[in-house]
Order: structure tokens, then C-alpha cells, then sequence
């Protein structure tokens, strides 16, 4: 990778839509897609995948910055129609798309050196994939996180399951599975960031990482403390209903909810039965089932259930009603929990005929 001298701000590398840079000992990578708040597409996946080597070997970087060139959104997920459009013409290119990204989470996840995503504005999918498993997450004022994936016939994908999975009090399950999103005292209060700390001091942040200043303490410094948790005012209501063994079971509890959860219990039964169905109940058990797998075997799972999905019809009818028409009218297949066949959701979670995701050992993408 070409570098820059140390003097300069910003020299682009690696096409308009990514930037990536050096200033001194930092390292850094702008999502610069904006009028598409950031979705990822494959060029600009590639364009940070083909980043990473060079900033892990370069003994003058200490650390690396992820950032967006907009101030409404960090990213706010993948770009789903480029895939159904591609997968279309092409399914084995669609699910190369979702093969790659899995492999450049995994590669942030085992980048050794400190990392911080800038974050101010919205991370949905695939961008809570290229912040969730980095050192340092910095949520600014108007930071928003959510993985509303099933509301378009589809799973919260991009590892996020091993994270939703590891939340108090079923709250990962609440917010894998209705897709609403929280705000940075939330996402403060449960581990999704780790520092709060306004936007405008972000090029302080940078400023001092170029200097190889220690990250932990410049984060700390300013970080400001964001209010009390609102989530936290229905964890008694969420735990109780979403440990429920089912979908139909967790629905039935919210509807038995009284007292002054009532209201919002109702508003939540409500958003669970305008998702997929099948959406649903594999994103349960996905869920569920990464409580016991790391990071890498849930990215693993991930390709599986990603390639089920681009082969079946929700995910493309979910991208048609909520992003292409825009009727907010899915026509899912199966309609309800009840139709889903028996058998359906285990096939899912098969491993692939052709052969699961390859993922190399963490080991190996260090020693790059």
C-alpha cells in the first residue's frame, strides 16, 4: 500500500467509496459512501480487506481508526439489493459476498493491534460487523445501534449472534429478534461501546493515536458519562419473556404482560408479528446456539444460514417490500410460526453440501 507523508490529512487510496490512510503511527479507514449511509457493497469490502495486511505489518503504526466520512451514519448495513440483484444472475457471486464479509469480520477480529470505530450515527449489520469485534468502540451524541435484519427475511448476521448472545438478561435476544434499535446509554450500559465521547473531540482522537499516544487512557479521558440506561427500565419484562422456549411462546407472554410494561410489551408482540417467521425462529436458535461457540464457529454458521436464505424467498421479498417498493408489505413464505415445516430450521443449520465457510486460524492471519 502506497503511504502518505506524515503531514498530510487525507490522501485517497482505494477508490472513492473507502479511504484509507496513514497519518503518522495511526492508521485509518473511511467509509466514504454516504448518500447510501455507507452499505457495504463488495468494492468497499475489498478495499478494507486489501488495508488490514499492510497496517498489521507496518512496525510505525501502533493503532487503526474505523470511521465515516458522513455524519449521519457510521453504516448501516450491507447492500442487500446489489445482492439479490447479483444473486439473480449469479448465486455463487452472492454468496461470495457473504463469504468475503464474514472473512474480513474475522480478520478485524484478530487484528492485534488497538482499534477504534468512530461512531457517530448509525451501525445496523454489516456495520456493527466491521466495529463489534475491534478493541474500542466510541459512541458520539446521536450513535444508534440496532440488527433489524428480520424485518427484511433475514438473521442477525456478521457475528453479531455471538454478541446479542453474551447480553444480560435476554436483551441479545430481544434485540436479535424484534430488530429495534438503542441508543449509546444503552449500548454503553450493556458492553456494545466502550467509551462515550462527543464527535467533535473525534479528531482529538486522531490526532493523539498519530502521536502513539496510549489509546486507553486518551479514550478515557474523554469520555462522558451518557445518562441512565432506558433499556433497562424492561429488563425484568424482557428476561422474562424472552427465556420463553419458542417464538409462540415468547409472543404469548407479551401478551400476558400487565402493569406498566403493558403498552410497550404489546408494541413489541406487534413488531415480533410483522417479521419473518422463519426469520424468527432461526434467528433464536442462532442465538442460542452461539452462547456455546466463539466468534469464528459463528461466522461459520452464519455463511450456512445466509446461503439458505439467499436460496429461499423472504430475504429477496423482505428487500422488495422494506427497500425496493417500499410498501412495508412482505408477502412471507411461511406466513405465520404454525406453517413453518417440520425439519425446516434444522436444514438451516446443516452443513453445506458444497462445503462450509474456510476461515483460516487466528494464528495464521496474525503472522501476516
Amino acid at each position: 500500500m502506497q503511504k502518505v507523508a506524515p503531514s498530510t490529512s487525507q490522501t485517497p487510496v482505494a477508490g472513492p467509496t473507502v479511504i484509507t490512510e496513514q497519518r503518522n503511527a495511526l492508521a485509518m479507514i473511511t467509509l466514504n459512501r454516504p448518500r447510501a449511509l455507507n452499505a457495504v457493497d463488495d468494492g468497499m469490502r475489498a478495499a478494507i480487506s486489501s488495508a488490514l495486511p499492510g497496517f498489521s505489518s507496518d512496525p510505525i503504526i501502533y493503532a487503526m481508526v474505523i470511521q465515516s466520512s458522513s455524519d449521519r451514519a457510521f453504516c448501516a448495513g450491507g447492500d442487500v439489493r446489489s445482492i439479490i440483484s447479483t444473486y439473480r444472475q449469479d448465486p455463487a457471486r452472492a454468496r461470495g459476498f457473504f463469504a468475503e464479509e464474514y472473512k474480513l469480520d474475522w480478520a478485524l477480529e484478530c487484528f492485534s493491534k488497538p482499534t477504534a470505530a468512530l461512531i457517530d450515527g448509525v451501525v445496523m449489520g454489516s456495520g456493527v460487523g466491521l466495529s463489534a469485534f475491534i478493541t474500542h468502540r466510541v459512541a458520539g451524541e446521536n450513535y444508534k445501534f440496532g440488527m433489524p435484519e428480520t424485518a427484511i427475511g433475514l438473521f442477525p448476521d456478521v457475528g453479531a449472534a455471538y454478541i446479542l448472545a453474551r447480553l444480560p438478561n435476554e436483551i441479545g435476544l430481544y434485540l436479535g429478534l424484534t430488530g429495534r434499535t438503542i441508543g449509546r446509554a444503552d449500548a454503553y450500559a450493556l458492553g456494545l461501546v466502550s467509551h462515550c465521547i462527543p464527535a467533535e473531540r473525534f479528531e482529538e482522537i486522531r490526532a493523539g493515536l498519530a502521536d502513539a499516544w496510549p489509546i486507553d487512557p486518551l479514550l478515557d479521558d474523554r469520555h462522558v458519562d451518557p445518562g441512565d440506561s432506558e433499556l433497562q427500565r424492561h429488563a425484568l419484562t424482557i428476561a422474562n419473556c424472552f427465556s420463553a422456549a419458542t417464538v409462540s411462546d415468547i409472543i404469548s407472554r407479551l401478551e400476558a404482560v400487565a402493569g406498566n410494561d403493558a403498552a410497550w410489551a404489546q408494541g413489541v408482540r406487534d413488531d415480533l408479528l410483522q417479521r419473518a417467521p422463519l426469520s424468527l425462529e432461526v434467528t433464536l436458535r442462532h442465538i442460542r446456539e452461539a452462547r456455546t461457540s466463539d466468534i469464528r464457529e459463528t461466522l461459520i454458521r452464519d455463511y450456512r444460514l445466509a446461503c439458505r436464505f439467499l436460496d429461499d424467498g423472504d430475504f429477496a421479498e423482505g428487500v422488495r417490500a422494506m427497500l425496493i417498493d417500499k410498501d412495508k408489505s412482505p408477502r412471507w413464505s411461511p406466513s405465520s410460526l404454525a406453517e413453518i415445516p417440520p425439519g425446516k430450521v434444522d436444514g438451516y443449520f446443516a452443513p453445506l453440501t458444497e462445503g462450509d465457510l474456510d476461515l483460516p486460524a487466528r494464528e495464521i492471519l496474525q503472522s501476516k
